[in-house]
């Protein structure tokens, strides 16, 4: 299974918190980058330890629209970020994009839906 790296800015903070909760109950082994006001910084940090874990690991970034966060990530080499903000989206973002980092907006979709999110680009081939 592979391991979540993980990370928010202050607008994702709490979306954050209960996806961590929801994503260990699921099995997965979750590495908390952080949460700042400056998203690029966790945006950064689970970059790189993606990078780090190309094959072994996925990142999910939850800023208030999911697109900075996104912007930051695909700056770095082997990072394909996509902003989900639908299940079809995300389940066809790993299929066809190879995505490796889930970017979610907390001020666009609810936790419900967030983690219907999260389910589909995990567990999507």
């Amino acid at each position: 299974m592979k391991k979540i790296y993980i990370g928010a800015d202050s607008a994702g903070y709490e979306l954050k918190e209960e996806l961590i909760s929801y994503i260990k109950e699921k099995g997965y082994t979750v590495v908390d980058c952080g949460t700042t006001c400056h998203y690029p910084e966790f945006a950064s940090a689970v970059a790189k330890n993606i990078q780090a874990e190309l094959d072994t690991s996925f990142g999910i970034l939850v800023c208030g629209t999911g697109i900075g966060m996104s912007m930051a990530a695909n700056k770095y080499d082997g990072i394909r970020a996509a902003v989900c903000g639908d299940t079809f989206s995300a389940r066809m973002t790993r299929m066809h994009n190879d995505a490796n980092v889930l970017c979610i907006g907390a001020r666009v979709i609810g936790p419900g839906l967030a983690k219907d999110i999260v389910d589909l680009f995990l567990d999507a081939e």
